[in-house]
This record gives C-alpha cells, sequence and structure tokens, in this order.
C-alpha cells in the first residue's frame, strides 16, 4: 500500500527537509539503501577496515578510510549480497565475472586488504575448514589426481607463456635482485643441489618433479641417477620429451605415478612445491615412504609453500586453483620427520624470493593475456590474474611463507656451517 505524506506536505518536502519534524516512515529506496551501507559498513569492519573506497551500482560511494587505495565497483545488488555473505570465496568468484571491478591498481587495492585482514579465529577457521573440504576432494590415491589435473594439465602452452624458459613452476632464488627470471631460477635449482650435498654417482627420488628441470639439472650437473614421480600427464609427457633431448645417457626416469607408490633406495630426496598438495592427513604416510627410500646416510629437502600458523586454503583459490591444496605450518611439517627421528638441518624462509618470482609471472602474463583469453576466455584470465596478484601480495605482505627444510638420518654426517651453500661445490669429490 501507497504510504502518503503527512497532511499539507508534499513527499518531495519530507524527504528534503530533515528539520523539525521527522517523519515516522523512509521511502523504500532510501531504507533499502540505509541496509545495504550498514551491512557493506559491516563487513568491512570484519576484514579490519581497509582504506578502500565502495561504489555501487548507482554511484552511491561508501567510504572507511580519507586516503583509500582503490576503489571497488559492486555493478549489481545481488554481487552485492553475495559478497557481504561470504568476502572471501564470493570476491574472486564476482571479480572473475565481472560483476565487481577493481578501479585503481590490484595490487595496490589487495595490499590494503591483506595488511589489515585480522587473524583467523577459531570458528572462522572452522567454517573455512568446511568450505575447503567440500569444494575439493581429499587427497588419497584418486582424489590427488583430480586435484592436481585440476590445475597443472590446463595445457603446456598456457604455461609457456607466462614461466622461464626451463618451466620451473616454484619459487626463485635472487641472489642479486637484479637477476632474470631464467637466471634466478637456475640459482634456485643450484641452491637446492647444495643443501643436498650431492655427489656424481648417488641416487636421488624426486616426488612431484614438474616439467622435470630439477631431475635433468640433478643429472647433467650433479652426476646423480634421478627417479622423478609425478601424477600430471601434460608435465611427464613434457619432461619426457626434454629427457629424449637433455639427457642421453638416461639418468632421469619419469614415472608418471604417485609418490607413495616409491620403492628402492636412494642417497637423497627432494620434493619442490608439493606438499603443498599432500594434505596435513598424509604427512606421516609421506614420512614412512621416505623413511622406507632412504639409505643410512640420507638426507632430504623439502621446498613449500607454508603459512606461520595452521590454517585451510582460503576457500576461492581451494575452489578454483589449488584443489585440497593445504599449505603447512613448521610445526605440522614436524609431522614428517618426529616419526622417523630425522633430524632437521636447516631452515630457510625465501618469502620475499618468491614475491620477486611472482612479480615476473604476472608482468609476462599479462603481456600474453589475449592470447591466455583466445585459449580460454575473459573470467579465466580475471580468475588467475587475481591468483598471480593475490599470491604476490601474500608473500609481500607476510600471510604466505616458503620454506626450504633439509633434514636428515640422525647420524649424519652434517656440514659444520653453510659455507657449500655460497661456495662452488664439487659434484666429483663433494667438497668445496
Amino acid at each position: 500500500m501507497r504510504q502518503e505524506p503527512p497532511s499539507g506536505k508534499s513527499m518531495e518536502s519530507v524527504i528534503n527537509n530533515p528539520a523539525t519534524e521527522r517523519p515516522a516512515y523512509r521511502p523504500l529506496g532510501v531504507m533499502v539503501l540505509a541496509a545495504e551501507e550498514l551491512l557493506l559498513s559491516k563487513m568491512l569492519r570484519a576484514i579490519g577496515d581497509p582504506p578502500i573506497q565502495i561504489v555501487l551500482w548507482n554511484g552511491h560511494e561508501i567510504n572507511r578510510s580519507e586516503a583509500v587505495a582503490a576503489s571497488v565497483l559492486i555493478r549489481d545488488r545481488g554481487a552485492l549480497f553475495k559478497l557481504i555473505s561470504d568476502p572471501e570465496l564470493h570476491f574472486g568468484e564476482l571479480y572473475s565475472s565481472q560483476r565487481i571491478e577493481v578501479q585503481g591498481s590490484l595490487l595496490d587495492f589487495l595490499e590494503a586488504v591483506y595488511r589489515v585482514w585480522p587473524l583467523m579465529s577459531e570458528k572462522r577457521a572452522g567454517r573455512k575448514q568446511f568450505l575447503s573440504f567440500s569444494a575439493a576432494r581429499a587427497n588419497t590415491l584418486e582424489g590427488a589426481r583430480f586435484n592436481i589435473r585440476h590445475h597443472y594439465d590446463l595445457g603446456n602452452d598456457f604455461y609457456k607463456l607466462w614461466l622461464d624458459e626451463r618451466m620451473v613452476y616454484t619459487c626463485a632464488y635472487f641472489k642479486k635482485r637484479d637477476m632474470s627470471l631464467e637466471e634466478a631460477q637456475l640459482a634456485k635449482l643450484d641452491h637446492v643441489c647444495k643443501k643436498l650435498r650431492l655427489k656424481a654417482g648417488e641416487t636421488v627420488l624426486e616426488a612431484g618433479c614438474g616439467w622435470g628441470a630439477l631431475a635433468l639439472h640433478m643429472a647433467k650437473h650433479y652426476g646423480v641417477i634421478v627417479k622423478a614421480y609425478n601424477i600430471s600427464k601434460e608435465q611427464i609427457a613434457f619432461a619426457r620429451q626434454r629427457a629424449r633431448n637433455e639427457d642421453p645417457e638416461g639418468r632421469v626416469e619419469f614415472i608418471e605415478d604417485d609418490y607413495r607408490n616409491a620403492s628402492g633406495e636412494f642417497d637423497a630426496f627432494v620434493s619442490i612445491g608439493m606438499l603443498e598438495h599432500v594434505g596435513v592427513e598424509h604427512y606421516r604416510e609421506l614420512g614412512k615412504m621416505i623413511n622406507r627410500i632412504l639409505k643410512s646416510n640420507g638426507r632430504g629437502l623439502i621446498h613449500t609453500i607454508g603459512l606461520n600458523y595452521p590454517r585451510p586454503m582460503d576457500a576461492w583459490a581451494s575452489r578454483h586453483i589449488f584443489p585440497g591444496a593445504s599449505p603447512p605450518s613448521l610445526a605440522q611439517m614436524m609431522q614428517i620427520f618426529e616419526p622417523f627421528d630425522f633430524s632437521v638441518l636447516d631452515v630457510e624462509n625465501l618469502r620475499l624470493h618468491y614475491a620477486m618470482t611472482l612479480g615476473h609471472w604476472l608482468d609476462r602474463f599479462e603481456r600474453h593475456a589475449d592470447l591466455v583469453e583466445q585459449m580460454f576466455d575473459q573470467e579465466f584470465v580475471r580468475m588467475w590474474r587475481l591468483y598471480l596478484a593475490g599470491s604476490l601480495t601474500a608473500f609481500k605482505t607476510g600471510g604466505m611463507q616458503l620454506f626450504q627444510v633439509a633434514f636428515a638420518r640422525a647420524d649424519y654426517d652434517a656440514p659444520l656451517t653453510r659455507e657449500n651453500l655460497y661456495e662452488s661445490w664439487d659434484a666429483q669429490d663433494g667438497q668445496l
């Protein structure tokens, strides 16, 4: 029923004249707008009051700070309510589908939000855990294959557009800030090999070998024999083709199988960028496998994205980018080592190196965005832009870490210093 203004006054005069007499009603549009602003204000407070501006589809602006880092345009009321219901899950979906637009620098916007986002409460952690598991299969033998192929089998041509020439899809190592991505990825391969103290003729098991760069590098430059496991069909096919050209002596065997099925005895174990996909519930299983295959003088290294405290992957990334992924804290990683009496020899955090790596990847991705759109579509481009930019920001602001953990049998003759990491290493006799 239409509501009439007080006697003798027009509707317009009541709305525009706030003076003495407060009307007993508010027009529906004004009430809705006030409710929307209230809900948005509560959402912004819940995520730490970032210095951003919200612009609604009708041009109405909601400011939470005098100095805003960026503005966010919400294009429709449905997008607004989805965002309010779960900003962590739905922001990425709405951004990808262009129902939300960041006006200004995406990196500036993400940094403004990430720097104030509060630590997770137990209640929020439990809810996020539910969302993560409901959106992805657990990392069983079959579930892991689904999860890995969702991300890594998008096509080698896609990854060639923005990775380095060796197709290394993990954190690089910038010994100098002005190194190219190619130089920094090569430096990372050597950094890992030096930590493992590889000697010619030794055997190495690699779990999760990507496109084969580390396995081939270890064989060519350190004279070791490598068995490399991976369950990504696209990556294994590419690695085997590379091996035919780069490994004429046949030192590397690329095996399309789960790491849990590995057998044999090895001098060293290495995993670069795979632990994120294992799942904490399978860490003891991983440790058991390492214990089974390592010789009495065995040692190993695990390179992984990590966290300062245990929490699940954010819901959007878990659903759309990395199903089943779960970066660990250092305490969680100890579940791999402690039950089998492994000694942790060295822990290094390369967080800022990963921020720099992602900067290179994002730049290259943007240069090829038109080609990516031709391969997939605009929504895919925006989704991956947000993933790369969000990852860069998380490492820059300290929300994510990059751990390299070296370990060995308890009686392994560990080096007295770290000199071997920064000097030339002779793999023939194992000396500096």
